[in-house]
């Protein structure tokens, strides 16, 4: 089983979401649902930007952890290295 660390954001340069989960479609499908009442649903925050996946739980998790602490520029430079145009990825996990 893989587990998934994922940022989301409303728009390029727009509000920015990180997450962890072990089942990354069924979370994507949730979170552009609205399933979940909060942060991503008040601010519209529902496009896959970033992604990456570890083998355990717990690596995933301090991996969130970690990320949640940074500048907002470390974040977005992250994105821009992996997804310049800022297009939704959730097509490449679905």
């Amino acid at each position: 089983m893989a587990f998934a660390v994922y940022i989301l954001a409303s728009q390029r340069n727009g509000t920015l979401y990180i997450g962890h989960t072990d089942d990354l479609a069924t979370r994507m499908g949730q979170h552009k649902d609205g399933v979940f009442e909060g942060f991503t649903a008040k601010y519209d925050v529902k496009t896959l930007v970033w992604y990456e996946y570890f083998d355990s739980r717990e690596e995933a998790f301090q991996r969130e952890r970690r990320m949640k602490k940074w500048n907002r520029a470390w974040k977005i430079e992250l994105i821009e290295r992996f997804n310049p145009g800022w297009r939704d990825r959730t097509g490449e996990v679905v």
